[in-house]
């Protein structure tokens, strides 16, 4: 670019006007220049004015399913049951996961509507719950909820006392039977909250004995090898009004071999069969004429190598008061008991002498492994069957025991 002095101008000015001029074009740059970034500034204003139709689109883009949780965040002295309540309006659950402390799973569902989910279980007492729960409407915009609460901490408990053992094998007639140290009077919400699975499956129903005891069996005896798991979840369940469980247990316990001894009063025989074979048939004496042993099926609940049996304790007064009663094995709770005798001489196999009890040959001591009282005892294992026929007696009661084999399946499950 050529630049002219102006007409008249020192030399001395001439420079400096060029120099001027130079500042005048960096001015005038500097001028375009800012000019430039006030159009930015100007389209700024533009752009907050975008942002603002952003911001509105934005907001119009958020989802209007609207989650519901009780009880609210925060709360605690929850109740175990009922109190929990996950719900959606416009829009449609899709994911609810509530869990405890340790990060365990509260299982429960979506309805089918997706407006609400339903835990399927009771909570557990004194415990702190999280809850997350997300909802799309019917755009399939997603929404999601957060919340934590705690439940009461109960002040009069019950727990139950079950069996058979964790980890034990057991014979084709034990149920799993549970008695609880209160009455119960919410049975419903008790039963529930007792869960029985088995390899191979099999049907599995639980039958009530008064309000203390609960038992489980299938229609039949158990096949051998069946694996059973329980899970004995009564930790915050309100069994009667104001007593909450507080005990969860998970156990399992296995069906050992199939043995089921017949005893025939009348033939003073017992016929041991294992898988419905017979192996072994032994003499053996009954109850004698007033003191008739139990007709009916009768599971074994308890073995012990050596026992006290005394008149007194079952209402027979003084009659006898035996200390060491050999290889006996408990049948009821009444105290009718399969046992070794030692003082009964020529009855077995031949008279009934017993005051009840089933009577199998044995020494004094029980010292001697080939007597019949011993051989039964080492093949006999908690859970076996004995059956007795042909007694002048009636049936057994099925709460005597173990012995609800003695009610119909029709019986047991209504």
């Amino acid at each position: 670019m050529n630049v002219r002095p102006i007409s008249g101008a020192p030399a001395g000015d001439r420079r400096r006007g060029r120099r001027g001029l130079g500042l005048g074009l960096v001015a005038g740059a500097l001028v375009l220049s800012l000019a430039a970034c006030g159009g930015g500034g100007n389209s700024a204003s533009g752009a907050g004015d975008g942002k603002g139709k952003s911001s509105d689109k934005q907001r119009s883009e958020q989802s209007v399913a609207a989650v519901s949780i009780a009880p609210k965040s925060g709360a605690t002295g929850v109740d175990t049951s009922g109190a929990l309540k996950i719900g959606v309006a416009k829009g449609k659950l899709t994911e609810v996961t509530v869990k405890d402390a340790k990060g365990t799973e509260v299982a429960g569902s979506i309805a089918a509507s997706g407006a609400a989910w339903t835990p399927s279980t009771h909570l557990a007492g004194a415990t702190k719950y999280t809850v997350h729960a997300v909802a799309k409407d019917s755009a399939g915009r997603e929404a999601a909820e957060d919340s934590t609460f705690t439940t009461l901490t109960p002040k009069n408990t019950f727990v139950g006392n079950f069996t058979p053992e964790d980890g034990s094998t057991v014979g084709v007639g034990m149920p799993f039977s549970v008695r609880f140290t209160r009455g119960i009077t919410h049975p419903e919400a008790v039963e529930k909250a007792i869960s029985i699975k088995t390899e191979p499956a099999v049907d599995v129903e639980g039958h009530w004995f008064g309000n203390d005891r609960l038992d489980f069996r299938p229609e039949k005896y158990w096949k051998s090898g069946t694996k059973v798991t329980v899970d004995l979840d009564l930790d915050g369940v309100e069994g009667r009004s104001g007593v909450y469980g507080k005990q969860h247990k998970k156990l399992t316990f296995t069906i050992g071999r199939d043995q089921v001894s017949y005893v025939d009063a009348k033939k003073h025989t017992m016929r041991v069969t294992q898988d419905g074979r017979t192996v072994k048939t032994l003499p053996v004496t009954t109850g004698k004429p007033g003191y008739d042993t139990w007709n009916g099926q009768m599971v074994m609940t308890e073995k012990l190598a050596v026992t006290r049996m005394n008149g007194e304790t079952v209402g027979y007064g003084g009659e006898y008061d035996i200390k060491d009663v050999p290889h006996a094995i408990r049948l009821t709770d009444s105290g009718t008991f399969i046992h070794g005798n030692y003082w009964g001489g020529g009855a077995f196999g031949n008279y009934n002498a017993s005051h009840g009890c089933v009577g199998l040959r044995d020494v004094r001591g029980g010292y001697s492994k080939s007597v019949p009282a011993a051989w039964f005892f080492n093949h006999s294992m908690v859970g076996d069957v004995v059956v007795v026929r042909h007694s002048h007696d009636r049936t057994v009661d099925p709460a005597n025991g173990l012995n609800g084999w003695n009610m119909s399946w029709a019986e047991w499950t209504k």
